[in-house]
This record gives structure tokens, sequence and C-alpha cells, in this order.
């Protein structure tokens, strides 16, 4: 369906004022921030979505606060909480109603989004501990959505019943019963005997662990016990071990009822594709709750990551007989798609491997303006199976689960025609838009999306078009079952959605930025992670946990992009025969079959696709950050030399973000960091202190490689130029490449000049999450 703006729409758009959103969002406390967040990030803000189990409904009154044309309907089943949330909260928007969330409360498809925050524990919780009542309340909440619409679970995750070590101190309160004095191994003590006090049988075993003998395991810290339990009883305590003053009401609840795998099996057999699958870890209580006040070892002593502090799932429903996921089979027919080329660094000798594809593609992003809000036409739920590939072999760092289908921009092959005749064909075929809808086309963003491995120039064009608010089935070029819907999406919603991980693919999220940068537009406040960033040579207090450092930001000398952009150019490649390569990429085929809620398969294509033979998937990319002597916040860049920057312009010479192909052995973030905080020493002299993941990981080419990139940000605490003190970095530097610290704000001007796609996002987000992202319009 396509409709044309309706008469006033743009007027009352103007109640979504930017900066009125801007202030009400940092109004909330961090915990609401994170619920509206997460629920925004996933929804479409505009039809009817119930708030499930709302309480207070503050979350409720935010939502229809922050979005004018989202209906807000909050459900619970308490009538005096009902009344006090009518009385509290008065919007044209919002509506509050009695009813019990694990039954039918609206009628069948008539709903375009449900939320469910940490409100399915109690449903299984207070009836018998049966963790089938979540599921039974699921599906009665799928049967009320609408085809297209959207489930969003936000709750606690299963880690598993298998045996651990919980290391906690003894010597932080008494040995009494109190939990209000108690130490936090009295009080694991008291919750081993009254843990799931509704039960006829509560509380679970535990055993204190005796000390064993020197050397077979770390022995616990001075002052503290060590006890075997199960997983699962050990992430329940350490979730609550710090709400003492309502412990009675707590031992009533258990928190985890399905694992990770049991929700996305349970999110299929419903119909719902599944568009995320996350577990989450809230930093403040990682560094308040978690880091130093216990430790988790498996049975062997090593230490375990810190436990998610919640779980997110977002699942779409799709109409019957639709696929929902994939699968991977082997494929009957060789390749013949992807080719491998081979390049030669004459100054090294060294040779690299460049994926490529036979055709280059255009990114099309139709765009248009209601009052002061830019709104973009993109693809969603598009299938893309090959993320799927070596999930296997290396898992995410994050823990996220498969989600088969993303939303990106529409993309075309570009052919003999003018591209202004390739946009105009392709904007009818896919959305309805006719020529006579586009006001002007402005040549966007290009960029290489993976340069190291990938011979891939993205170009894109964006198209100003005529208000028109689409929600349609996109005509059928993916060869399976679907290839998703066209949709008008909010622009500064898609940027929220790739900060908390709902928005995968790069492609999309630059194009964003580039957007409402060239027109002056505010991105809107960042709600990921914030970074520590103090001001020059001063510290952070708790910055720089768990990395020896006292949060202190290093004072570097600045270089303009200007002076970078013009040095000399330069040639290092030459093309070599296979023979020399040591094969380092290796094109794999498989069939990825389309899969129904019953498990049959509704389509199947064979698809090619490139992965490292020696190395992981994973690519941890960096935003190194420090200051200038002013005081203006600088980002590291390295002057590289790659093969497929001199395919595409001529010349070798590319700025990049530093990055690191992970190994398989690296499996958490712990290790990611630690490999990437060695690295940086080694390979550029560069000491840093507190790191955090900058926004949701992303995949720089869905079509190409199963490639998944985890952004961070770390905060340099000391570079070459100031590093006499420090003699690790001195020994380092001497052989380590120099990088350049370049203002943030050029960059994000000057983003055009930065072809290194990883250099981009690292970029565009750091400033987005520091506030430097305002840019003068490019457009008028």
């Amino acid at each position: 369906m396509t409709t044309r703006a309706p008469a006033g729409y743009e007027a009352d758009q103007r109640r979504d004022d930017l900066s009125a959103y801007a202030r009400y969002l940092s109004g909330m406390d961090a915990s609401m921030r994170q619920k509206v967040a997460l629920t925004a990030a996933h929804l479409l803000c505009e039809g009817r979505v119930a708030d499930m189990g709302m309480g207070s409904g503050q979350g409720s009154a935010a939502l229809a606060q922050l979005y004018p044309r989202l209906e807000v309907i909050g459900v619970d089943i308490d009538p005096t909480v009902v009344e006090l949330a009518r009385r509290a909260h008065q919007r044209p928007n919002l509506g509050f109603q009695l009813g019990d969330i694990a039954k039918a409360v609206f009628a069948p498809e008539s709903l375009d989004g449900i939320f469910d925050s940490s409100v399915l524990h109690h449903v299984t919780s207070y009836g018998g501990y049966r963790h089938a009542n979540a599921a039974d309340a699921l599906a009665a909440q799928v049967e009320q959505l609408s085809p297209g619409g959207v489930l969003v679970v936000r709750d606690f995750v299963d880690p598993g019943p298998e045996a651990v070590l919980l290391d906690v101190p003894a010597d932080d309160g008494d040995d009494g019963r109190d939990p209000q004095r108690a130490s936090t191994a009295a009080l694991l003590e008291r919750f081993a005997g009254e843990f799931r006090s509704l039960s006829p049988d509560p509380g679970f075993p535990l055993e204190r662990a005796p000390l064993e003998p020197s050397g077979a395991l770390p022995a616990p810290r001075p002052g503290w016990r060590r006890y075997r339990l199960a997983r699962k009883h050990a992430v329940e305590f350490v979730l609550r071990k710090d709400y003492r003053a309502d412990w009675e009401a707590e031992v009533k609840e258990e928190y985890t009822y399905f694992s990770q795998a049991q929700f996305e099996a349970l999110f299929a057999r419903l119909g719902l594709r599944v568009l995320s699958s996350t577990p989450l870890r809230n930093p403040w209580i990682v560094r308040n709750r978690f880091a130093g006040r216990f430790e988790l070892r498996d049975a062997t002593g090593a230490l375990l990551p810190y436990p998610p502090t919640n779980y997110l799932i977002v699942g779409e429903k799709v109409k019957a007989g639709q696929g929902v996921a994939f699968r991977l089979a082997p494929a009957e027919s060789p390749r013949q798609f992807l080719r491998i080329e081979h390049h030669q660094d004459r100054a090294t000798g060294r040779v690299f491997d460049l994926a490529a594809r036979p055709h280059p593609t255009l990114d099309i992003v139709p765009f248009f303006f209601a009052g002061e809000t830019a709104y973009v036409l993109a693809r969603t739920s598009y299938p893309r199976p090959i993320a799927r590939a070596c999930r296997e072999e290396t898992p995410p760092l994050d823990g996220s689960g498969p989600a088969d289908y993303l939303a990106e921009p529409i993309a075309v092959v570009q052919t003999e025609l003018p591209v202004g005749h390739t946009v105009e064909r392709a904007l009818e075929r896919a959305a309805g838009v006719r020529a006579a809808a586009i006001q002007r086309m402005i040549p966007g963003t290009t960029y290489y999306p993976s340069p190291g491995g990938i011979l891939e120039e993205v170009r894109s064009m964006l198209v100003q078009v005529e208000p028109t608010f689409v929600n349609a089935p996109s005509e059928n070029v993916s060869g399976f079952g679907t290839s998703g819907r066209i949709r008008a999406i909010e622009a500064r919603q898609l940027l929220r959605a790739a900060q908390v991980g709902g928005l995968p693919d790069a492609r999309l999220e630059l194009n964003v930025y580039d957007l409402l940068a060239r027109f002056g537009v505010p991105f809107g406040p960042w709600i990921g992670d914030e970074i520590p960033l103090a001001a020059a040579g001063a510290g952070v207090a708790g910055a720089g946990a768990g990395t020896g450092d006292d949060g202190r930001v290093a004072v570097v000398q600045p270089t303009s992009l200007g002076a970078l952009l013009a040095r000399p150019s330069r040639r290092r490649f030459s093309r070599v025969d296979p023979s020399a390569s040591a094969g380092f990429l290796e094109v794999r085929r498989a069939r990825f079959e389309e899969l129904t809620a019953d498990g049959g398969v509704v389509a199947a294509r064979e698809l090619e696709y490139v992965v490292p033979r020696s190395l992981g998937v994973l690519t941890v990319s960096t935003a190194l950050l420090a200051r200038a002597p002013s005081g203006e916040v600088v980002l590291g860049v390295d002057d590289d030399d790659l093969p497929a920057a001199q395919s595409f312009s001529g010349n070798s010479g590319i700025l990049v973000a530093p990055a690191w192909r992970l190994p398989r052995s690296v499996g958490t973030l712990a290790a990611a960091e630690a490999f990437v905080r060695e690295r940086l020493l080694v390979e550029y002299g560069v000491q840093v202190g507190a790191a955090v993941e900058l926004g949701g990981v992303y995949r720089p080419s869905a079509g190409l490689t199963p490639e998944l990139v985890q952004p961070l940000a770390f905060v340099v605490s000391a570079a070459p130029a100031a590093a006499a003190a420090v003699p690790d970095l001195a020994q380092a530097s001497a052989a380590a490449q120099r990088l350049s610290w370049v203002p943030l704000t050029d960059l994000v001007a000057g983003r055009e000049h930065l072809p290194d796609g990883h250099l981009r996002v690292a970029a565009l987000r750091a400033a987005h999450a520091l506030g430097l992202s305002s840019a003068p319009p490019g457009f008028t």
C-alpha cells in the first residue's frame, strides 16, 4: 500500500520536535531510557502497539510522547494500576486497558506491535513455575498481531544447568540471615534455601567448595568463599543480589525460564521471523554490581563472562506458509559466481586476496521530509541467509542469534542504462513511486565495505520523493519466498536501531548518516553505551575497570584531514597469479533452504560466499579516541595501502580504522578486547584504557560474506609521541606504525573522503555518541 501524507500531517509532525525529543529522552532514568530505546528501535513508530504488563505506565507514556504517529495501549491485570496510569498519563495517542497479557486482550490481527518488558517471568513464576505458561502467553499475543507486525520480548535468559564455581565476598557483611546486613556469601546460602519460595519444594543444591590443592584451581580472593552450583542458579543469584529491600518478593520469582535457543525455536514455531536475538549487558550494572563483586568460573577454574543482565528477542509475524528461517545444505553445483583476485605489495612482497562479484550494484535511498522529520523508504525483512553461514565455526562475540532477514537499501544491479533511468525504473517496480513523484536525485555516499578482503565499491543515490508512506511487499528479486517489504521509516529511528543491534546492515546506516548530515538534521540522542572520554589528561572514575588504567586521556598532536588528503599518491600493488597466493580467502557454495513455521521448505537457492581459511568471520574495528592540546576530540587514523583502493581509485593509499579479523580461538568480547589491546600496542605503540561497544554489530556486505564486525571505542591513555614515561609503550613504538590523530569533526564533515567502511562507521558513531555530529547542511 502506498499513501500520500494526509492533509495537515506536516503541521502535526511538528509536535515531534527534535530538540523536545532529545530533552525528553535525556530526562528519563537509565533503565527507562533503555526500555524505550529498545522498544522504539524495533518498531516503525507508527501504527497500534500494546505495552504488555505496563506497570506504572511510564514506558507507555514515553513511547506515546516521543512518537505521535504511534497509538500506544498499556495493558495490566491490576485495575488499580490501570486507573492510576490513566490519571497520571494523558495523551491523545495513549490509552490503558485492563487485561491478562497471557490471554486475548485485543481482536485478532489488530496490533502492529507488542512489547513485553520483564513481564513474562511473572506469568511463569506466579503460575506454578510452569515455563510453558510463557509459550502459551506468546501464542495468544501472536494471534493479536497483524502480519508484518513485530513482537518484542525483553526479559532474562536461562544459561543452562552445567555446574560452575561462584566466588563471592564473605567479608562485606555478617553471617546472619537479614538481607540488609548479610554478606554476599551468607545471602547466597539463604537464597539456596528459598529460591522459588512459592514452590512446595523451594531452593536448590549449593555446595561450599573446599580449597583445592595448591595450583589445582585459582584460589578465591582473600575474604571470599567459593561455591559449586548450577550455572542457572548462579545467574539467578547475581542478577538479584543487590535487591535486598524487597528480598522476600524477589525470592518468589524465577527470572529465567527459556534458553536463547528455546526462545528462537518458539518464535519460529509461532510463525515469527527472528529479526534480533541478543543477550544484553547493562554497562552500569556490569561496572557497579558485577565487576569486583563476584567471579564466575567453569569446572576447570577458567573465568566465564559476566552473564547478560537481560535478553532481547524480536520477531516479525508472517502469513501462514511463508518462510521464517533458513538452514544450510550441501551445494549440488560447482562454484561459478564469485572470483578471487591476487595482488602483491611490491614493497613487502605480501600477497593479498580479494573476493569480487561480477556486477556492481547501486543502493537507492528514497527519502522525504514531513515537518522536521526525515523518512527513508527501505527494504525490510529481506532474506540474507549468508549471515547464518559459519556461525558454528565462529559464533558472534555478543552472543546474538541468527537474523536471516535484514533491513537494507533498495539495491539494483548497474546496467548499461543511465543511472537516472535505472533509479526511476527500480523505484516504480519496488516501491510504486512513479517518476513524476521524484523531486530530485543527489549522488550519495561511495565507500568500500571491507577493503581488506572484498573488492566491492558501494555507490548510492539519495532520491527525494513526495511524502509517501509505503508498506507494501517488494517485487520478488531474491529468489526466495519473499523479498521483504518496502516501508517508510523515520531516519533517526534507523540510527537508534543500529545503536542497539537492531540494524545490522551498515549500508543503510551510512546512507542515513549521510542524508541527515547533508541537510543539517541532528542525528538525535545517542542511546548506545556512553564513551567515558574525560578532559585532556583527566581521569574518569571507574572508566578503566579491568584495564589497569585510571581513565586518563592522552594528549596528542592533531593532523587535519586536509593535510592527509594532500599526501602524494602512490601505487604499491601488482596483479599476480593464484600460485603466488597462500590462499587466505576461500569461496564456499551452499544450498540455503527457506523454512516455514512447520519446517517445510518454501524455497531454496544455491549461493556463494567468501570466508578466510584460517581465521574466523568476526572482525573488530576500533575508534581510538584522544584529545588535542586544545581539548578537541581526535580519532586515530592509519594511512594504509590496500589493493582494493588501487583497483577502484588507481592509487593504493587509503585512510583506515585499525581493524583485525579475529582468530577462531577468540570467542568472547573480553578475549577480543585483550587481543586488540595487544595488537594496538605492538602495531601502533598505542596504550588504551576504557573500551565500550560502539553501537551494535554490523554486516559490511551481507550478500557476499558472513563477516560480522564489532566496533569498539577505546580511550587512548598513551600514544608514541607522549610515551617516554611508559616503558612498554616506548619499546613498542620503535617499530610501530604511526597513527594520525584527526579531529573527529573533520572526519564527519569530510566523510566523503573516507572510503574505508569501517572508518566511516567508527567516525560517525563516535561523533554521534560524543555529541559532535552537527554539521552544516550540504543542500537547502
